[in-house]
């Protein structure tokens, strides 16, 4: 049924507000006149404001303001990415959906929810997802040892900060998983991998985007931190088109990340990155390391060097700067 809803809308589109009658529609999707209206009539009901002109046929007026796959998939560069995607209104966290598919779904799948009711961060924390940001996990199955699972996080905080900076935004890589624009988030990514003797089956890459919310619509207690692609820019973005661009650019930093060196990517990385060379500390699950960030290890691990000269790798933890 996508398919045909996919070509409707597309005839529409491609009309350009001259009506198309439903017997032109139907010859060109070989189906009843009776089952085009159907289709018409289920898209009405998703908010695509369609007007039906008597004996012309129908107008496309206006498009929803959702991320249905049809609004994505139309017009979408990628060969890989978003070629099937799974769509929800709601749900608790789309990286739980996409680990409980991952394993009999093909690479490139997407999880896409319009709101997470419990979505997370890492090391648990909770992760503000209402209306109008996007909150999307993407299912990969790339052939790497699980220890090089982590360097998907660079890749994917590398894609999202290009795309936002292509908009004239300066966005920045605060280590591991933050796109900041302006010292304030704008973006969270929570890679999580399933791995059989070290060898990885599949990993999912949670990306949340705070992108059409005013500051008000994020809770107090994160707003000080936080910020909207639509505060920075003063203006309404639309979030099908900003997705596709995302996708296809993601895209070419997974096959960069699969075809070449990962230093080619951790040097583009590190011009990115707002944590390199400051004061921090970095909060584990078993202790607390101190000091001045000045690198990070193939693996994307942050090297810290304390206050005794001495260096320390951190795989991963918390990152707090001395200094906003």
């Amino acid at each position: 049924m996508g398919d045909r809803r996919s070509q409707i809308i597309k005839a529409l589109i491609d009309a350009q507000n001259t009506p198309v009658s439903g017997e032109e529609l139907g010859l060109k999707l070989g189906i009843s006149r009776t089952m085009v209206w159907k289709y018409i009539k289920s898209l009405k009901a998703d908010g695509y404001d369609i007007e039906s002109a008597p004996k012309r046929g129908y107008v496309l007026k206006s498009l929803p303001q959702l991320l249905y796959p049809e609004e994505i998939q139309l017009g979408l560069k990628t060969t890989l990415l978003g070629k099937k995607i799974h769509y929800f209104e709601e749900v608790i966290s789309t990286n739980s959906v996409a680990k409980e598919i991952a394993a009999s779904e093909k690479e490139g799948t997407l999880v896409i929810s319009e709101v997470q009711k419990g979505g997370r961060g890492r090391m648990g924390r909770e992760w503000v997802s209402p209306h109008g940001g996007i909150w999307m996990s993407v299912i990969l199955k790339p052939r790497i040892p699980f220890r090089h699972a982590s360097r998907l996080t660079l890749v994917a905080g590398l894609a999202v900060a290009n795309v936002i900076r292509e908009m004239g935004l300066d966005a920045r890589i605060k280590w591991p998983n933050d796109v900041r624009i302006n010292g304030k988030k704008v973006c969270g990514i929570l890679t999580e991998a399933k791995a059989e003797v070290d060898r990885v089956d599949y990993v999912v890459l949670g990306i949340g985007i705070n992108v059409n919310m005013d500051l008000k619509e994020i809770p107090e207690s994160f707003r000080t931190g936080s910020t909207t692609l639509k505060v920075e820019l003063g203006k309404h973005i639309r979030r099908a088109s900003f997705l596709q661009d995302f996708l296809f650019e993601l895209e070419q930093q997974y096959i960069n990340f699969t075809t070449q060196p990962f230093s080619n990517i951790l040097d583009e990385w590190l011009t990115l990155s707002d944590t390199i060379g400051r004061d921090v500390k970095v909060t584990t699950p078993s202790r607390i390391i101190e000091g001045r960030a000045v690198g990070v290890t193939p693996d994307g691990g942050l090297i810290i060097r304390k206050t005794d000269g001495t260096k320390e790798e951190v795989i991963a933890g918390r990152c707090i700067y001395a200094r906003p």
